[in-house]
């Protein structure tokens, strides 16, 4: 029998395996391209017995997911189909030399205009977790809003239990009249906003509101099983407690960082901020329901929306098993409004893994220390006109160091970029209080503070560590601070006036918690650190857009590296003007 031979340079079986392996690690390792559209409509939906035209992507309230793995690249086009000019905020992702895709309108882009859109593009780098995305402008977030959900890369495993099955839980915020008149009527007057009518779950407001008794989200599970639920706070204004009544949650991660677990019956989620937990249902079927609650942590002045957003979990019947109408329904119990002893000692058991797969690259030494005083203050109220703020004389403001932050006509990211920022910026950002005082103690007689538009410069990989102060000038209150394009290191925090003599001896350089929105304690101070790695203009701002609105906010320019991918890329062509 003959015997045919292959010629000596045909590859050999395993050379054809090697070569599909590489092709198969390559791909894995550069992920693949997601698509998605975001159309911004008009969208008539009833809740708490009234109707209203909310602005929402795709017809979707709470707004549509965006999944990707990690190493994905991620393009979303955003068409714009309202009055409302608007931009849309990928809060939490890096956006790694792609600031013109962060959203954060005047800041690194004009808004997208009627009738006009833009295509967001930018690919997830070493980021995997929940985060969410938002409107960016005033306070259109209120109702355009979703889930951002970053699988682990292809054939990687989360370093937890392996879940029966994920859920994605959205808190959010429901008015009955157009957000955006209520910030418009407040900034006019002076005088606090109208607060919202309802917190929601998943869009829905829950039972223990006027006509919500169908408007209640209910998550079915089965005994005896892991579920990984993915929290979300995108309410406007509020930080939120949750609990689920007779469950233990295991805290697994926190904006998309994964973290040490620890066991808790309540939390604290601030708007921004995500949480994912671990829920282990019952082994057996209980003959009960089981609310889970959401409520407000506050510890400021003036008027708030004191009401608690309820969801039921549910175990699946058997089908053997009658029907669950007669069950008993278990209610949690939450930690009191202004629980901050609870609160501090909540965020304190958040630690980073710190391991070999993922470290805690905190900078030990320091290049630049920062001190900013964050806090409400006043503004004068105009000639000739009454104002309905404090004291009825003055219009509500806030600040950081003193500074009222001002939106400029243009984006500053572009003045940057094409070095015309004569008019639209200064960096003259002051890095300390401009007048010390006793931050936490009696409020100084003057609380006005001044308007302007103002940034600090970093070069670029300088390893920075900024101390957030509170302030008591008209009453202390927690601020959840949002850092744009960064992750940052928690590494301290306390009550009353920062030592920088004693509280830097118990910094925590080893496993601090690496997160892109955190609380500045009421009545107290946090420290955080990280690398200015990341060139581009970069927004910090409260989350409470109350106070985002008042001018609690700053922004960051973060100068070019020396190699081509520490370089801002250009801008894209589609970028909106203003």
């Amino acid at each position: 029998m003959a015997t045919s031979h292959l010629p000596s340079s045909f590859p050999s079986m395993a050379m054809i395996f090697s070569f599909f392996l590489l092709l198969l690690l390559l791909e894995n390792a550069a992920g693949e391209t997601r698509h998605y559209t975001f159309n911004i409509h008009y969208h008539n939906v009833t809740r708490l017995c009234h109707t209203r035209a909310i602005l929402s992507v795709n017809r979707q309230f709470p707004g549509p997911r965006l999944v990707a793995r990690e190493g994905d690249r991620v393009i979303v086009k955003v068409v714009n189909h309202i009055a409302n000019n608007v931009s849309i905020h990928w809060h939490g992702i890096r956006q790694l030399t792609t600031a013109w895709s962060d959203g954060p309108s005047y800041i690194t882009q004009c808004p997208i205009q009627t009738n006009q859109s833009y295509t967001y593009n930018f690919t997830i780098t070493g980021q995997r977790g929940t985060l969410l995305w938002h409107a960016h402008l005033s306070w259109l977030r209120a109702t355009i809003y979703g889930p951002i959900i970053i699988l682990p890369k292809r054939n990687e495993s989360y370093p937890f239990e392996k879940p029966h099955k994920e859920v994605t839980i959205l808190f959010g915020e429901w008015f009955n009249v157009d957000p955006e008149s209520i910030i418009s009527q407040a900034l006019q007057t002076g005088a606090g906003p109208n607060v919202s009518d309802a917190y929601t779950i998943n869009g829905l407001p829950g039972l223990l509101y006027n006509c919500s008794s169908k408007d209640t989200y209910k998550l079915k599970v089965k005994p005896g099983k892991t579920y990984l639920l993915r929290l979300i706070n995108a309410a406007l204004n509020n930080e939120l407690f949750f609990s689920i009544a007779n469950h233990t949650l295991t805290v697994v991660e926190g904006d998309a960082i994964y973290i040490k677990p620890f066991e808790t019956d309540r939390l604290l989620i601030t708007p921004g901020q995500t949480t994912n937990v671990l829920l282990k249902t019952k082994p057996e079927f209980p003959n009960a329901s089981f609310l889970m609650a959401a409520r407000p942590y506050f510890t400021g002045q003036g008027a708030f929306d004191n009401s608690t957003t309820v969801g039921i979990l549910e175990y699946e019947h058997p089908s053997h098993h009658k029907s669950s109408k007669n069950l008993t329904l278990f209610q949690p119990t939450l930690p009191p409004i202004n629980a901050t002893g609870f609160v501090a000692n909540f965020t304190g058991k958040f630690r980073s893994l710190a391991n070999a797969k993922f470290p805690a690259n905190v900078p030990k030494t320091v290049d630049n220390k920062f001190f900013f005083t964050v806090g409400l203050g006043t503004s004068p109220c105009p000639k000739n006109t009454t104002c309905q703020g404090p004291n009825n004389s003055s219009k509500f403001a806030a600040s950081v160091n003193n500074v009222s932050f001002s939106l400029p006509s243009v984006a500053m990211l572009q003045a940057y970029y094409f070095g015309q920022s004569n008019g639209v910026y200064t960096t003259d950002f002051p890095t300390q209080p401009l007048i010390p005082f006793n931050y936490t103690g009696t409020a100084p007689n003057n609380t006005n503070v001044i308007n302007g538009t103002r940034a600090v410069v970093l070069p670029f990989n300088t390893s920075v560590e900024l101390v957030l102060q509170d302030t008591s000038i008209l009453g202390v209150e927690s601020h959840p601070l949002h850092f744009h394009g960064y992750n940052f290191f928690v590494v301290g925090q306390g009550f009353g006036n920062f030592d920088p003599n004693k509280d830097p001896s118990n910094f925590n350089l080893v496993d601090p918690m690496e997160r892109n929105t955190a609380g500045v304690p009421s009545g107290g101070w946090l420290a955080i650190r990280f690398f200015a790695d990341n060139p581009g203009v970069w927004f910090m701002h409260c989350h409470l857009d109350v106070h985002t609105s008042w001018g609690l906010k700053m922004a960051w320019i973060v100068l070019d590296g020396p190699q081509p991918n520490q370089k801002l890329q250009p801008p894209p062509s589609d970028l909106p003007q203003c």
